[in-house]
């Protein structure tokens, strides 16, 4: 696992921005930001509730944006920044856009598919690995949720 550097932290402070932005909305709280060649070419927050659509989670949307923005399905070349670490759905896609680079931030005891309950972005036995950096801006993440289940009790 490779360690945080300055531009993780700083990618990862864009998807806790995007997560922000979805508590307001009522959304659970979750940002996701991809980047590729230094910029981010696609960020999104949980939009389930809007869109009344179990599949708008921010890591879909996001990888979604950045296959427009790219021209195609595949994203080489590109890392997603996520608030907490992928579902299984989350995980699947993260494998089949063959997006070389996964960081998140607060891992999920209950869904987590990027090395907690499954490892579906390093499992041996598919076709493509995605490089995983757990834990940046682990505290803050988690913070975000916390206030936002906390306020609806």
């Amino acid at each position: 696992m490779t360690p945080a550097s300055a531009a993780d932290l700083r990618f990862m402070q864009q998807a806790l921005e995007e997560a922000r932005r979805a508590a307001a909305r009522g959304e659970v709280p979750v940002g996701a930001v991809i980047e590729h060649g230094g910029g981010i070419i696609a960020a999104a927050g949980n939009e389930r509730e809007e869109r009344g659509d179990p599949t708008a989670h921010a890591e879909m949307i996001a990888i979604r944006q950045a296959a427009r923005r790219l021209g195609g399905w595949r994203l080489p070349g590109c890392t997603i920044y996520v608030t907490i670490e992928p579902c299984p759905m989350c995980a699947g896609a993260i494998y089949q856009a063959r997006i070389e680079r996964l960081v998140y931030g607060a891992s999920d005891d209950k869904a987590g598919a990027a090395g907690t309950l499954y490892d579906i972005t390093r499992d041996e036995r598919l076709n493509h690995h995605t490089e995983v950096t757990p834990g940046v801006l682990a505290d803050e993440s988690a913070a975000v949720l916390r206030e936002f289940f906390s306020s609806r009790r």
